[in-house]
């Protein structure tokens, strides 16, 4: 195995020995830190978070009243993320997951663009076209993998995001307002009728806790399975004959896909978070909103 370059044409896909891109679920190993394996999802994350920092440091380095250039760019996303964030939720909880949320989006949407680039998934080892060759049959090492095809990213996410709405919730709620939220009677019913309605409410309480203890699982693998499922299309329309011309259209409806996934996942803690931290109609929810402070 060496290091190579790998090629998309025509002559490459039909050379003796080519068995098809290769791009499978889990992100190869490159190398170990202390007994930790290193994937070259986790060596591209680390490339584009540098690149993240540099770029927001380098645009608010010197911040100035009438914006330009970068710092109008930065301002321009954090402002839409604001807004859509404050549109959703209320202030209070506006100023807890604005930065996570954000970033979460940041992240994704860069991550998503960023798979897009030449050479990410057709650099790094393999075996070569011919000896001495800088040109690979197929990669089977990539050295960068969008860290959004990796199911051990979006996991992780998705496990930050719970932790942290159960932590909100409870913030908000207080922890029997909480149990109060999910189990108790809605509508202020009082009388023999809340009996009955109650263990009806609790059972629905019960339904709601499977729900929400569902929700880490349904981000994380909307985002990878979307993600993961366009690389392995783009992989093989590349390898098909015509010098990849096949993968054009495909790449345009990745570019959107990219966009549309970072915002829908956003999209979706957004709501999550709304569902525990909101006052009900009942009156319990101003004692909670009151608790919070």
């Amino acid at each position: 195995m060496i290091w190579m370059l790998a090629s998309a044409t025509v002559e490459n896909a039909s050379a003796p020995g080519h068995h098809g891109p290769v791009l499978t679920p889990d992100a190869p190993t490159l190398f170990e830190i202390a007994g930790l394996p290193v994937t070259n999802s986790m060596v591209y994350s680390w490339v584009i978070i540098a690149v993240l920092f540099i770029v927001i440091r380098a645009g608010t380095r010197n911040l100035s009243e009438i914006p330009s250039g970068l710092q109008n760019v930065i301002e321009a996303m954090v402002e839409f993320l604001e807004n859509l964030t404050s549109s959703l939720l209320e202030p209070k909880v506006v100023r807890w997951c604005f930065p996570v949320v954000s970033t979460f989006f940041i992240f994704i949407l860069v991550s998503n663009l960023a798979g897009l680039l030449p050479g990410v998934g057709s650099i790094g080892w393999g075996t070569p076209v011919s000896p001495g060759s800088f040109f690979l049959q197929h990669a089977d090492k990539p050295l960068f993998r969008p860290p959004t095809a990796d199911a051990n990213t979006t996991v992780a996410m998705a496990l930050v995001f719970f932790v942290m709405s159960t932590w909100w919730a409870l913030k908000y709620n207080g922890p029997g307002g909480l149990f109060n939220h999910i189990f108790g009677l809605k509508g202020g019913l009082k009388g023999l009728i809340a009996i009955p309605l109650a263990a009806v409410f609790f059972a629905v309480g019960l339904i709601e806790v499977i729900a929400i203890l569902i929700r880490p699982v349904a981000l994380s693998m909307r985002l990878y399975g979307n993600i993961y499922g366009g690389e392995m299309v783009l992989t093989t329309m590349l390898a098909m004959p015509g010098y990849g011309l096949a993968a054009v259209p495909f790449y345009f409806l990745e570019l959107i896909v990219a966009v549309v996934q970072a915002l829908v996942f956003t999209l979706l803690c957004i709501a999550f978070i709304g569902t525990l931290c909101s006052h009900t109609d009942d009156g319990h929810g101003e004692a909670a909103h009151g608790h919070g402070h």
